[in-house]
């Protein structure tokens, strides 16, 4: 029995049930987690053993209304596990995984919970339901056949093994992910040896200069720093992550993962982890998100080899007889875009002030196309003292939820950028959104503006749209709330959301000098405008490496024993046509946290799937008016607010009009003829 003391043990009082953060302390996790599991387990075995009939309320709408307590401190746990990790934090993470996974398992291979299900199944279109109700007996049909109920008892014991074990592994490879990246910043004694670096950055470093290393393989000081022996230092670092040999190496840890991984798609009938994972994505199949990456595969490599031949005329300008290597190559791109475009990414930085590219880019392409508005709530408790919380109100004045943010780097936060959910919208809960958006922007020092690299700029505005997919929800059931769509269409809202950053009545409301509100220059907007499709070679396929390494891992069978983990990431580059030295995948397989702690496994291809989605969703939007309400409006109903509650190439069909067509992600990328 949880403690009424507990922040956790009822329903949050707070406006759209924030939860209490300035109440919630790390030893109040444990025995809400206790609770939330027996309470859960409890109402799963008066759903499975009720003496009824089974009925969709009886059974699909009381599952979902089943585990509110263990979802109110899972919700909080899981992101504050990324987003403000401590030693208690890591233990309860590391004990928890696997009960969770047990847990999981008790709910999902419960044969009287199955039956009820199947006989619902069978007699579905007996039933009179609605769309979305069919919809959801059918996924949760879905959900528990491929986790494996109906198998033999032999067979469903031995995956309550392995997802035990995986649970683990994960946990394990994220935090000594999160550790080896701190251990691994770069220290520099001497402030010379960071010309090319703007004065506030450097000044942002207490004492000796400290460079953290973000998630991928590149790191943005390689762009500016003029040092090359610093920038070999940076990349060394960063590539070395996982790969030490020391108390945080990751090797062993994926050679294990993946030979499980394989081994329970064997016992659910796959023939390897990618077939099991994707024939629940809209590609169906390995093949088809293979088959996509292959094709783009050879052009972009030429595109690659095509810009690497022009920055090896710089280097060696520079230093004669240098070779090109993965370290000069941001230096040397950023070069050319000066020379040939005039555009100097990080003079940039100055118009591109945190809270106006918040208020007057973010929210103002947000307002103009859904018409929303937002108003800062200082009075709501925050998990930090550098979050920001803002509500979300529709264009009638009706209130959609609540807007984390969490935009700085720490030592407690994992690397890269996400969205996290701490409410789901849902109409048969009565609950509305509230969200976070975590970022990893390096603090400046107290009283100096925050002045957003152009890359930063970006994964706001696609973060949010991540977010938007969650406060426009419009569903019945938590099961189909926001992003709750496959893995690779969910990044296809965020990246539409893109596009505003660069839009003209965007860029021009929030690009505006931090001193003297002066707008970026139109020649500066033409010339930044003109370089976009500069690049791309190097970042499509790093990106492609990257997605055709999860490929080549996750296709392995029971039959396929990697004892090698470097020597295999090593073949399968080279199997695929991207080795290029110049140009390491976006994550090499030891610090690639997205496939072996981060939901995508075999799913990385996701990013590229839902781009051709993106890029056609954007021609679609200069064909018809752009940045307008009536647009907005159409995206918003027959897409973002429909979350998981229909078919999401259905959604995009009755938005588009018609199926998606790959011509404009190759014009975008450069990739004609693929």
């Amino acid at each position: 029995m949880i403690s009424q003391d507990n922040p956790f043990a009822a329903p949050s009082e707070l406006p759209y049930a924030l939860p209490p953060f300035d109440r919630i302390t790390d030893e109040h996790f444990m025995p809400a987690f206790e609770a939330g599991l027996a309470e859960h387990a409890a109402e799963i075995d008066e759903i499975a053993g009720s003496a009824e009939p089974p009925t969709f309320e009886n059974t699909i709408a009381a599952l979902e209304k089943a585990g509110r307590l263990l979802s109110r401190v899972s919700s909080v746990f899981f992101n504050l596990s990324g987003s403000n990790a401590n030693d208690e934090i890591q233990r309860v993470q590391a004990e928890m995984a696997p009960r969770l996974a047990a847990h999981a398992d008790a709910i999902n291979l419960n044969p009287a919970l199955f039956a009820r299900i199947n006989m619902l199944f069978e007699r579905k279109d007996e039933l009179g339901l609605d769309t979305e109700s069919l919809r959801l007996l059918e996924r949760h049909h879905t959900e528990v056949r491929r986790a494996g109920a109906g198998l033999p008892e032999a067979d469903q014991k031995r995956l309550r093994e392995l997802n035990e074990q995986l649970s683990t592994l994960s946990t394990r490879f994220q935090q000594n992910l999160l550790k080896d990246t701190n251990e691994l910043a770069v220290v520099v004694d001497d402030v010379a040896e960071l010309a090319g670096l703007s004065g506030d950055e450097i000044a942002g470093e207490v004492g000796k200069y400290v460079l953290k290393l973000t998630l991928p393989t590149a790191q943005a000081a390689l762009a500016a720093l003029e040092d090359r022996a610093l920038r070999e230092r940076i990349f060394t670092a960063s590539v070395s992550r996982g790969n030490r040999g020391n108390e945080f190496d990751n090797n062993q840890i994926v050679a294990e993962l993946v030979r499980l991984r394989a081994e329970r798609a064997a016992v659910l009938g796959f023939p390897d982890h990618a077939s099991y994972v994707i024939e629940d994505e809209t590609a169906k199949t390995a093949a088809a998100a293979a088959g996509l990456l292959e094709r783009l595969a050879p052009v972009a490599v030429a595109n690659a080899k095509a810009e690497a031949e022009e920055l090896q005329r710089y280097l060696e300008a520079d230093i004669p007889g240098a070779i090109l290597r993965p370290w000069d190559w941001a230096f040397y791109a950023e070069r050319v875009r000066k020379d040939r475009f005039e555009v100097d990414t990080a003079a940039l930085r100055p118009y591109f002030e945190l809270n106006r590219v918040l208020t007057d880019g973010v929210f103002f392409a947000a307002s103009n196309l859904y018409g929303l508005s937002f108003t800062e709530r200082e009075d709501l408790p925050k998990y930090h003292p550098e979050v920001r919380i803002f509500e979300v109100f529709d264009a009638d004045g009706t209130a959609l939820g609540l807007f984390l943010l969490d935009y700085y780097a720490r030592d407690s936060k994992r690397g890269g950028a996400w969205m996290n959910n701490f409410v789901d919208q849902t109409k048969l809960l009565g609950t509305k959104t509230v969200v976070v958006n975590v970022l990893n922007v390096a603090k400046p020092p107290s009283g100096e503006p925050t002045l957003l690299t152009f890359d930063e700029v970006v994964t706001a505005f696609h973060e949010f749209g991540h977010a938007l997919h969650s406060l426009l929800s419009d569903v019945q059931y938590p099961t189909f709330s926001g992003t709750s769509v496959p893995r690779d269409f969910v990044e296809y809202p965020s990246q539409v959301n893109e596009m505003w950053m660069l839009w003209p009545e965007v860029l021009a409301n929030y690009a505006k000098h931090h001193v003297t509100g002066e707008p970026l220059p139109q020649e500066q907007i033409d010339k930044l405008l003109a370089s976009q499709q500069y690049g791309e070679g190097f970042s499509t396929t790093e990106y492609l490496a990257a997605a055709l390494l999860d490929q080549a891992w996750h296709a392995l069978g029971t039959e396929d024993n990697v004892e090698d983990v470097q020597r295999f990431e090593a073949e399968a580059l080279t199997k695929a046509g991207v080795a290029l030295e110049a140009v390491p995948p976006r994550y090499r397989t030891t610090y690639f946290a997205h496939v072996f702690s981060g939901g995508y496994s075999a799913g990385y291809y996701s990013y590229i799937w839902s781009e051709v989605l993106d890029a056609d969703t954007v021609q679609w939007f200069r064909e018809n008016g752009g940045l307008t309400r009536e647009n907005g409006d159409h995206f918003r109903r027959e897409l973002l607010g429909r979350g998981g509650s229909i078919d999401p190439m259905d959604a995009f069909r009755a938005f588009r009009g018609r199926d998606p067509e790959i011509e404009p992600l190759l014009e975008r990328r450069g990739l004609a003829g693929a």
